[in-house]
């Protein structure tokens, strides 16, 4: 085989005996051996160099990101905590980044620095070499140690946000249903009234179908019900000893002034300690209660009209 030193074609020729041939690419004649390594050869920056800057732009792109985060955040603030909250929003601007800067770290400046290393007469700038690629490997490190650090956090604010769109739905049934009682005297002995109210931004539809309002137990107060007393006849009356002097029935249709709601907790299965009790719009934590199991449940139990 005989390479071309003009065009770099390729020739089955032999290249070891000199040949008056031309090259068949571009013609070229062969003019003698090919020249020997020189005996001093100049050490190769490349490498170092590529390394060198791939560690700057990562340290640059990290820290543009903090600037930036920083800048933008109210109040502007140099203080220390600024400056953490500034490197952890950067982090998660640059999540999806790390998978590929760990990937150029591990299978690109890696095999290059072990290159250098394993021939470091060949290659000058070591000390630039060596910190491009600590700095393009301590990076893709930090982003995920920032990342794990506000993991908690984090996980905290979204429970806070699930409680918060919770709370909103139960405040959002809890108005529909004094909206009711307003206007029939009492609260409905299920939730299907509901459907039909009026409802012109649709929130109560979304509370209905966000809660698991199945467990609705409405109750009545019965202390509050006046009781009318028998009214007393004219005249001479002779009544029956046998007659019973209990009081009679009440006459008015019983309504009901009072619910309850037992909803699931965070685990969104029911019968945990940490389910939820709606009280006519105030949320208690079954666990919390002064009664529980059997005995909570038998105190919720709707009574008959």
């Amino acid at each position: 085989m005989k390479i071309c030193p003009c065009c770099g074609f390729k020739s089955p020729q032999s290249a070891s005996a000199l040949s008056s041939e031309a090259c068949l690419s571009c013609g070229a004649h062969s003019v003698g051996e090919a020249l020997p390594r020189p005996e001093h050869e100049l050490p190769s920056y490349g490498r170092s160099l590529l390394l060198a800057v791939t560690g700057a732009l990562t340290v640059l792109l990290f820290a543009a990101d903090t600037i930036i985060a920083l800048v933008t955040r109210k109040p502007f603030s140099l203080g220390f905590w600024s400056w953490m909250a500034a490197l952890e929003t950067a982090a998660w601007h640059l999540k999806w980044a790390v998978i590929p800067m760990s990937l150029l770290v591990v299978f690109g400046s890696r095999k290059i620095y072990r290159s250098i290393q394993q021939a470091p007469d060949n290659f000058c700038a070591l000390r630039f070499a060596r910190n491009g690629y600590i700095a393009s490997a301590a990076v893709p490190l930090l982003v995920l140690l920032l990342i794990g650090i506000t993991i908690p956090a984090r996980l905290r604010h979204r429970a806070w946000g699930t409680e918060a769109a919770r709370n909103s739905y139960i405040l959002r049934f809890d108005r529909a249903l004094r909206d009711y009682r307003e206007a029939n005297e009492g609260l409905p002995s299920d939730v299907k009234p509901l459907a039909s109210m009026p409802d012109p931004d649709g929130t109560l539809a979304e509370a209905l179908t966000n809660l698991d309002v199945s467990g609705y137990r409405p109750s009545a107060n019965l202390a509050a019900v006046p009781s009318r007393k028998p009214q007393q006849l004219r005249g001479a009356v002779i009544r029956n000893a046998s007659i019973s002097s209990a009081d009679e029935p009440i006459g008015e249709r019983l309504s009901f002034t009072n619910y309850e709601l037992p909803l699931p907790g965070d685990d969104k299965i029911a019968g945990t300690d940490d389910d939820l009790l709606v009280r006519d719009g105030v949320v208690y934590k079954v666990s919390e209660l002064p009664h529980r199991g059997v005995e909570n449940a038998s105190l919720t139990k709707p009574r008959p009209r």
